[in-house]
């Protein structure tokens, strides 16, 4: 189902579709590939939208930088001082943090409107990155589509090809509170991922991988998870053919349960203590299941780099369950 959700300043419309299976009820936008909602009932049947988001399109583009549900692109993360070598060339970006660059620049996916098409239990969101957007070479043609499973499970898979060499990481920037509202730190996570990749003070990896043990990066065992966190956690499984489980989010006021499985080999966890109004700090948890920080800089990292001729596909699935 589809409807009529805003138009922008340009008058280009935006719509909004619903997705709905076995109790879930997921709404996702046309402009940005934004998730607005995720309704999913509790142990007692009660349902809660557990997505942070707006009720109208002018909250998204008053506050873009939080990148609320949005699909991010086309690098997720950060790339050191907006520029990478590629096949011998050096390619420069439009930094938008400083020298760096953030979720693909100053407009990135998250602030384009896509084409949208039904498909079997959801949507298939497709646009055409021209060369030198944002500075990233190659005509990009991108598609996400979203689906819900029999079970309720969002399901993302991302797929693309390019006419030059290039590099691609996306992602979903949903920020999850299992409460329905009030501050998110109380959530118990499980993460399977043994390193994290340590960063600077600018969020940039410094030096290789680094054991969780003995660390409050260690989330291999359910734990609260608290505040502080912006950073990849290098998840076991490495990268795979098939989405394979890596995380799950427990809240015990509700019993809702989210569990997170990808194809990617990290995943960003984000508590969001910067976030304001009508926000507060804390409010939600992001766990962006995407490449490493800064790869096209780093050779010792897993490759983001796309070719002609080559299928880019990532899948990554959000399961909503509850404990009784």
């Amino acid at each position: 189902m589809s409807e009529l959700f805003g138009t922008l300043s340009d008058g280009t419309p935006v719509h909004r579709w619903t997705l709905e299976r076995a109790g879930v009820r997921v709404r996702v936008l046309s402009y940005g590939g934004i998730v607005q909602s995720a309704e999913v009932p509790d142990r007692d049947g009660n349902t809660a939208d557990v997505v942070l988001g707006f009720a109208d399109l002018d909250g998204y583009v008053t506050h873009p930088e939080p990148y609320f549900g949005a699909l991010v692109g086309r690098y997720a993360n950060r790339i050191a001082g907006g520029r990478f070598p590629l096949d011998g060339r050096t390619y420069a970006l439009a930094p938008n943090e400083g020298p760096n660059v953030l979720h693909g620049g100053e407009r990135g996916f998250d602030k384009r409107v896509w084409e949208v098409a039904a498909v079997a239990d959801g949507v298939r969101l497709s646009r055409v990155s021209p060369h030198g957007e944002e500075g990233f070479p190659g005509r990009l043609e991108m598609s996400a589509t979203y689906t819900l499973d029999g079970s309720g499970a969002l399901r993302i898979v991302y797929e693309a090809v390019t006419d030059a060499p290039t590099v691609l990481n996306p992602t979903n920037h949903s920020y999850f509170n299992l409460s329905g509202s009030g501050h998110a730190g109380g959530h118990e996570l499980r993460l399977a991922a043994s390193r994290i990749t340590p960063v600077d003070a600018g969020l940039i990896p410094a030096g290789a991988p680094q054991d969780v043990s003995d660390t409050r990066f260690d989330f291999r065992r359910a734990r609260k998870v608290g505040s502080g966190y912006d950073h990849n956690f290098v998840l076991d499984k490495g990268v795979t053919d098939t989405a394979e489980e890596v995380a799950e989010l427990y809240d015990p006021a509700s019993g809702r349960v989210l569990t997170v499985a990808t194809t990617e080999p990290g995943l960003q966890l984000y508590t969001a203590d910067h976030l304001g109004e009508p926000f507060a700090p804390g409010d939600g948890i992001a766990l962006e299941t995407q490449h490493f920080p800064d790869s096209p800089n780093r050779p010792d990292f897993p490759s983001t780099v796309l070719r002609p001729g080559e299928v880019f596909r990532s899948e990554t699935v959000y399961g909503f369950s509850v404990r009784r």
